[in-house]
């Protein structure tokens, strides 16, 4: 007897995975409480790294099925979502993902569509990588200071330093670490 079991992932604390548990309940998908797992992790974080599904892994067996809502709930890349399902389906586990139309990633239509979407989404992440670079470029061409301000200049330390503060009393007094003063002390 198969049992389905749901992934819900958000990325942040201020997020909730409950939008994603009502939308697997809707497609029709009957789900037992202690067969949802719950994570808050990056979507950054490659699937085996997540504590949320080793515990997934863990309690799934051969002939159970897995409802994710979105592909990018299984892995940070197309690469990672792939090897993902590999592994599952290796385990004899079926995966379906609502945004596909419910299909199951391990049929042979399913491999299909994921394999292109896969794709098509890291091409996308490759092109806001590309564009994000030449855009830090040309703001660094043109004269602008890339990063977070300074909280101290060499010039403060160094003036500091001439009334001849230690550099424990110059870090305190500017209220920076004491590694920023050493960095700045013989600028």
């Amino acid at each position: 007897m198969s049992r389905t079991f749901a992934y819900c992932r958000v990325s942040t604390t201020g997020q909730t995975t409950e939008n994603q548990v009502l939308e697997i309940k809707s497609a029709g998908f009957d789900l037992q409480s202690q067969r949802v797992i719950e994570e808050t992790i990056s979507g950054s974080t490659s699937a085996s790294e997540r504590k949320g599904f080793a515990t997934l892994l863990d309690r799934m067996e051969s002939g159970d099925v897995l409802v994710v809502t979105k592909l990018d709930r299984l892995g940070r890349n197309a690469i990672d979502v792939q090897s993902t399902v590999e592994r599952l389906e290796g385990k004899g586990i079926r995966v379906h993902c609502l945004a596909l139309g419910g299909v199951d990633l391990t049929s042979p239509a399913g491999k299909m569509t994921m394999g292109v979407l896969a794709a098509v989404a890291q091409f996308e992440r490759d092109l806001l990588i590309e564009r994000t670079q030449s855009g830090l470029e040309r703001a660094k061409a043109e004269g602008k200071v890339l990063g977070r301000p300074a909280k101290a200049s060499a010039e403060q330390v160094q003036a500091l330093k001439c009334e001849d503060k230690s550099q424990s009393a110059v870090a305190a007094e500017l209220n920076i670490s004491l590694s920023t003063v050493k960095r700045l002390w013989n600028s």
